[in-house]
């Protein structure tokens, strides 16, 4: 697995588990996926993302996106 699949697999998964809790537990959960929707949108402008840099420090390869 490569960096931009490890942060678009990370990605989905906060997005499904922060609906699937608004839904079961509170619907303030809803935030979380607002976040996880503005950093995806903030790190196709500018490059930077948070997830891709811890990623990165573990040892994943990078692909196309963020090298």
């Amino acid at each position: 697995m490569n960096l931009d699949r490890a942060v678009m697999a990370f990605a989905g998964l906060i997005v499904l588990a922060s609906a699937i809790l608004s839904v079961t537990v509170s619907p303030w959960w809803i935030a979380l996926t607002i976040f996880a929707g503005a950093n995806m949108l903030q790190a196709s402008f500018t490059g930077f993302c948070p997830a891709a840099m811890i990623f990165k420090a573990i040892g994943l390869r990078a692909g196309n996106a963020f090298r």
